[in-house]
């Protein structure tokens, strides 16, 4: 019998009459590897949401954001992407190095679509990983598990109006955020990330 569902799950499709469809769709969508259609729409993605699990088992979830392209599908089923400059808490980032599985959902508001990911996810200071972006001195890959695509019928049509200014990018001055000059922060706000020399954990090597 599949893994893919969990005994709560299975007792709520009995419930609720829906095992004969959640066996179907499983054999129809789920997927441990990307194919043609799910690469090219993780590739064009501007923002996807992340969720990870505190050392306390309390879930989070986070908004990932960046130009297109900004999430490298890297083999067959795998994906990095960039831990951007963020407010210092690196509470995702710091989930993910206590509780490595993730979900990641990936949705188009314009043109509804949307692909859920189950993964196991590291953190990467590798030289080579991090030369993918601008100002990043911490990536994460995540090597999938479960990958499948979910109807979009409840996503609300929303128009994209403007890239954010603050994504770093190549030849541009990344400007800081306001709330970083505030009184009561300024004084704590650390340099950039990638400014700063970050020891390599073991693991990780500096290709260099």
């Amino acid at each position: 019998m599949s893994e893919f569902y969990s005994d709560s799950q299975r007792a709520l499709q009995r419930e609720f009459a829906s095992t004969g469809l959640a066996d179907r769709l499983e054999q129809m969508i789920v997927r441990d590897t990307f194919d043609e259609a799910s690469r090219a729409f993780i590739g064009q993605a501007r923002f996807f949401f992340l969720s990870s699990v505190n050392a306390n088992g309390f879930p989070t979830v986070s908004h990932k954001g960046g130009d297109a392209g900004f999430v490298k599908v890297t083999s067959a089923n795998t994906l990095e992407f960039p831990c951007y400059d963020g407010n210092g808490m690196y509470y995702s980032m710091g989930n993910i190095d206590t509780h490595p599985q993730v979900g990641l959902l990936f949705i188009d508001f314009e043109q509804p679509h949307r692909i859920r990911i189950e993964g196991t996810a590291q953190l990467s200071r590798d030289s080579s990983v991090l030369a993918q972006w601008p100002e990043t001195a911490l990536a994460v890959q995540v090597k999938v598990s479960n990958m499948w695509v979910n109807c979009p019928r409840y996503v609300q049509p929303m128009q994209y109006l403007q890239p954010a200014e603050h994504i770093p990018r190549d030849g541009v001055e990344t400007p800081q955020p306001e709330w970083k000059r505030m009184q009561g922060l300024a004084d704590v706000v650390p340099p950039p990330a990638h400014e700063l020399q970050s020891p390599l954990k073991p693991g990780n090597t500096d290709k260099d």
